[in-house]
């Protein structure tokens, strides 16, 4: 029972904040929770989420007994990007993205 985003467009640093708020959780919690929380990632988090859980009742488990058993915000492409500065110069502008992961399990 698991799910996977890719290519978030958020660095992991950020997600990752989200991503400890629901670790170890019930599903019903963390999805409510994620309601609550004013931070951009906690909309796509709660897809993720959702995704995973429908994947599990489709597997035939009851969505009432799972738990987050294991989260992951790994790093993804990185956009590299330039602005312009003085003299001629340019500084490099990072874009970067996540990978998230969501794997469900029974206590």
């Amino acid at each position: 029972m698991k799910a996977v985003l890719k290519n978030y467009r958020q660095s992991p640093r950020k997600v990752r904040l989200v991503a400890d708020l629901v670790r170890g959780k019930k599903v019903n919690d963390a999805l409510a929770t994620l309601q609550f929380v004013d931070k951009r990632a906690a909309g796509p988090f709660a897809k993720v989420i959702e995704s995973a859980k429908a994947n599990a009742e489709q597997a035939g488990h009851s969505a009432d007994g799972l738990i987050i058993k294991k989260v992951s915000v790994d790093k993804g492409i990185t956009l590299k990007r330039f602005m312009p500065r003085a003299r001629g110069a340019a500084s490099r502008i990072n874009r970067r993205n996540s990978h998230i992961t969501v794997e469900l399990g029974t206590k």
